[in-house]
């Protein structure tokens, strides 16, 4: 199955939510008036795509349909998804792992699916061939480093990993050293989701990328955070708090199967000018995947 059918099997609650609206506004529409673009403004709204982005995009879609004389559904349908695709499109939305070692930080707050990216990660590199180093980066959370131990053998990938309430600077920079002792291709870190308080968290981030730029100095390097799609807008303040604390390279939208706001990739994408890189759309380790701007719109916009 392709990413467009993936995800627009897994945009169905999203889909509902937003789609059935907007075709019945766009079947009736007939020209431009105040009455259907404010409609238009609050559906998007409603799945979440963020009040600023709803009013920037439906602020252009006036102009474009004013300009252009659109009067038909379907091509004020298409300027729409021109819209929306622009929000979501980057240049290179790819994960960069051409050095060896090349090293992704995974980041995010508890409950967001941070161990199963690493491993579904973790399972993509070693099918491809590749060596795989995770490192137990999550030091706080009781029994992190075991569910990423599973994760490791289930995947073929070794581990590195320390006693609970160990320094997480330390196991990176004991990771890093195996990796480069074992020739591993890609290490992968997991980060702690919450410790006493934001700005304790925001420091163990900010050491554990001064590790990195020393001990890797030039190497391919991600920071991928990732989101829980089901929170809707607190996803967008989570991505803004961290975006301050490291340079977040790209995000990992998880569980857009399971939710109705899916919105919440323009919102994010929009606001922060950071892109997606991988969805997760299901509970195997080929549901994450690949973010392609184009297709995710044309499934949430699909009958």
């Amino acid at each position: 199955m392709g990413f467009f059918s993936k995800i627009k099997e897994g945009l169905a609650k999203t889909r509902n939510n937003i789609s059935n609206q907007l075709h019945g506004m766009f079947d009736s529409f007939t020209g431009a008036n105040d009455e259907f673009f404010d409609e238009l403004e609050e559906t998007l709204i409603l799945a979440d795509v963020g009040v600023e982005i709803a009013t920037e995009s439906v602020d252009k879609l006036r102009e474009i349909v004013k300009k252009n004389g659109i009067r038909g559904g379907e091509d004020i349908k298409k300027e729409l998804e021109n819209i929306l695709t622009e929000i979501v499109t980057f240049e290179d939305n790819s994960i960069k792992v051409d050095t060896k070692p090349s090293i992704i930080l995974v980041i995010g707050v508890n409950g967001v699916g941070k161990t199963t990216t690493i491993g579904k990660l973790a399972t993509r590199y070693v099918k491809e061939g590749k060596k795989v180093l995770l490192c137990a980066g999550d030091t706080f959370r009781a029994a992190a480093s075991e569910q990423l131990s599973i994760w490791a053998q289930r995947a073929g990938a070794d581990i590195v990993k320390h006693e609970e309430g160990s320094d997480p600077g330390a196991v990176i920079f004991d990771g890093i050293a195996a990796a480069k002792a074992r020739g591993a291709d890609v290490i992968i870190c997991d980060t702690a989701g919450r410790l006493h308080n934001k700005q304790n968290l925001m420091n163990e981030l900010a050491k554990i990328n001064r590790i990195i730029d020393r001990e890797l100095p030039g190497a391919a390097r991600e920071n991928l955070l990732v989101i829980d799609a089901t929170t809707g807008q607190n996803g967008l303040i989570q991505a803004k708090q961290f975006s301050n604390a490291a340079n977040i390279t790209g995000l990992v939208l998880t569980k857009l199967d399971g939710t109705a706001r899916g919105g919440i990739v323009f919102a994010v994408c929009g606001e922060l000018s950071i892109p997606v890189k991988l969805v997760g759309v299901g509970e195997k380790a080929e549901d994450l995947i690949d973010f392609d701007g184009t297709d995710f719109v044309r499934a949430l916009l699909d009958e």
